[in-house]
């Protein structure tokens, strides 16, 4: 009789999860080859940057909502499709067009990967031990950043070609490929598996309360490490030494984050997360030279443990929700980010004008603007001070309550 083997299964999972960290830093480590390659000006390597967020959030959705009827394992069945067809279609794409449409697949592969994945951890898993791993598997994605983004940075000066670099994104997709084959998956426990009782979770004010909370969290992670190298470009820094010194401290942080998850729960976790991230880029919005990385170093420990507490959270205080909660969750942070890249553009430029009137040019308008920009980032990790604080009584009374014997 096949037997369930849960720890090569969440192995299969991490390096699923490494292969869509690869295609976010590898692809973005590209991107000046491909300008070049194929005469592709701003506008266009920017929507083939939104194909990648547009096919992720698709798929966690549809994964999610499907996940209880067709499981995890088609699910992923069909991420490695896409990922193997992205992959090929990049490499052979001969153009603008194909550089969509490979990137859309790659965009659903990793959407399933999220999809699938969060909620088959939980399921094999449940308190301590799932809080552990879902930080353990979260890891991989600032982890699989860094690498990929070493790689990427090594292959370009040694003027290896733009195509040798997007095989190397086949390697951990043949990884998992090759722990996922044979393998049974867990089955869908009952009380998450009816897509009714998912939906009927899902309106709930404390699902929309998080989901709106995902919106700020996401974008409060990715808002200022996707823009460093035009915010930070002129601090005295080296803005991808600041962008891997916070994503190597977000792999390691979340790596050891399951018994501080533990001990302070998943709302104590989000509620001092948002104050060290407001810091963080505040920090960042002030400091230049060395003090840059420190600020990095700061940042990091504060978004480090977003993602995967808030996935948790649905897990743990919203079972109900199943894995289309998981997923609407993922989603929502990914659309995020795909809605506020035009807005930051649009501060920066705005960042611009303004030093330009007050006499600034060259490198010391460029600097002003940055900063600027991450003061107005700020915003995003000040609300969720607030909200994160209404979330930890919220859920404080909820136990409370909970606890009290019926009559």
């Amino acid at each position: 009789m096949e037997q369930l083997n849960p720890k090569r299964l969440f192995y299969g999972s991490c390096f699923a999860l490494i292969t869509t960290a690869f295609s976010f830093s590898i692809r973005a480590g590209i991107l000046p080859q491909l300008a070049e390659r194929f005469q592709l000006d701003a506008i266009q390597l920017g929507t083939i940057n939104l194909m990648w967020f547009l096919g992720f959030p698709i798929s966690m959705v549809l994964g999610g909502i499907f996940y209880a009827s067709i499981g995890p394992k088609r699910i992923m069945q069909f991420a490695l499709f896409a990922h193997a067809i992205g992959i090929l279609l990049t490499i052979y794409s001969g153009g603008y067009f194909g550089l969509l449409v490979s990137t859309l697949f790659i965009g659903l592969a990793n959407g399933c990967t999220e999809a699938a994945c969060n909620p088959m951890i939980a399921t094999m898993y449940t308190g301590k031990t799932m809080n552990t791993l879902l930080n353990r598997f979260h890891m991989w994605f600032p982890g699989g950043i860094f690498v990929g983004s070493i790689i990427s940075f090594v292959m370009t000066k040694m003027n290896m070609g733009w195509e040798a670099q997007i095989w190397v994104i086949l390697i951990p997709t043949v990884i998992y490929a090759y722990l996922f084959f044979g393998q049974k998956f867990p089955e869908t426990p009952k009380e998450a598996s009816s897509i009714g009782n998912n939906l009927k979770a899902m309106i709930s004010p404390l699902f929309l309360f998080i989901s709106a909370c995902m919106f700020l969290t996401a974008i409060s992670e990715f808002g200022p490490s996707q823009w460093a190298t035009l915010v930070l470009a002129k601090s005295g820094a080296e803005p991808m030494l600041i962008v891997a010194l916070t994503f190597g401290l977000m792999a390691i942080g979340r790596y050891f984050g399951g018994e501080f998850v533990h001990r302070f729960d998943q709302t104590g976790v989000l509620l001092g997360s948002a104050v060290i991230t407001l810091v963080g880029i505040f920090l960042l919005s002030s400091q230049t030279g060395p003090m840059a990385y420190v600020a990095a170093i700061v940042f990091g420990m504060g978004v480090c443990y977003f993602w995967p507490n808030m996935i948790g959270f649905v897990a743990e205080k919203i079972p109900a929700s199943g894995a289309t909660g998981m997923s609407i969750v993922g989603a929502c942070g990914m659309f995020s980010n795909a809605v506020f890249q035009r807005i930051i553009g649009g501060w920066i430029e705005d960042g611009k004008e303004k030093a330009a009137a007050l006499g600034l040019q060259g490198d010391a308008a460029e600097l002003a603007a940055g900063q600027a920009t991450l003061q107005t980032m700020m915003i995003f990790p000040a609300i969720l001070i607030v909200l994160f604080t209404i979330l930890f009584f919220w859920v404080r009374k909820r136990r409370g309550v909970a606890a009290v014997p019926a009559h």
